[in-house]
């Protein structure tokens, strides 16, 4: 663990992100072996963020989703661009994708604007159609940031705390980075918890 939030990292070399899909990833991957008598695996615990963020925020239509297995990226999709999901995108598809993670990780209006490839504009209509769907989503994650303003530090939900200095900076983009810190903590941080 090499993480503020707790998550596993690893470096020099950073195994977690050895490339899966090209050839060139297939072959340093098939450099692995396992020990005789061992077993190498991979697990992957499928959007465990934003299934962490159902449980915290109680969100009903993401519960329901989860509970149902449905694509979240898709349900989400389906709600904010207001279409029925045999009518979604690939494209709706990734822009509801880096929308959640985006909400998820803090990211402001400019960040959404450059991750998602698109105008001020519309990345505000964006964000502003994510909060007005999920207004349980918006609930606790304003909760969270002010009990962090409160209280210097966040919680997991297993009582791992996260200290914010940089919430009473006098600096104004030390205090928005620290308060995106703070929204993600619980979520980041249960998630690295459970794993």
């Amino acid at each position: 663990d090499g993480t503020t939030t707790g998550r596993f990292s690893s470096q020099n070399p950073n195994l977690q992100n050895i490339p899966i899909k090209s050839e060139l990833g297939k072959r340093i991957r098939a450099g692995f072996i396992a020990p005789e008598g061992s077993t190498l695996v991979s697990f992957d615990y499928s959007q465990i963020e934003l299934r962490v963020a159902a449980f915290l925020s109680q969100d009903e239509y993401f519960v329901k989703t989860f509970r149902d297995n449905h694509d979240v990226h898709a349900a989400v999709a389906m709600k904010v661009f207001h279409v029925a999901e045999k009518d979604i995108t690939h494209d709706m598809r990734r822009r509801a994708k880096v929308i959640n993670f985006g909400i998820l990780y803090g990211m402001g209006v400019p960040a959404l604007t450059q991750n998602l490839g698109t105008t001020r504009a519309e990345a505000q209509a964006f964000h502003d159609a994510y909060f007005a769907e999920f207004p349980t989503i918006k609930a606790y994650l304003d909760g969270v940031l002010e009990t962090a303003k409160k209280k210097g530090y966040t919680e997991t939900l297993f009582g791992r705390k996260r200290y914010f200095k940089d919430l009473r900076s006098t600096l104004p983009f030390m205090r928005a980075m620290a308060e995106r810190m703070a929204v993600n903590a619980p979520i980041q941080g249960t998630a690295a918890d459970i794993m």
